[in-house]
């Protein structure tokens, strides 16, 4: 592995890891309106 594909590695492990933050976000959010949902009826 040469410097190139070391710095493709690290930027590609980073957008994973903040696509991973945005959909646990969600998730989050999703959860959350579902109990409001459910507690409103």
């Amino acid at each position: 592995m040469n410097v190139s594909d070391a710095k493709k590695l690290k930027a590609l492990e980073d957008e994973n890891n903040r696509l991973k933050r945005l959909l646990a976000d969600a998730m989050l959010d999703n959860a959350a309106l579902k109990d409001l949902a459910t507690k409103n009826y």
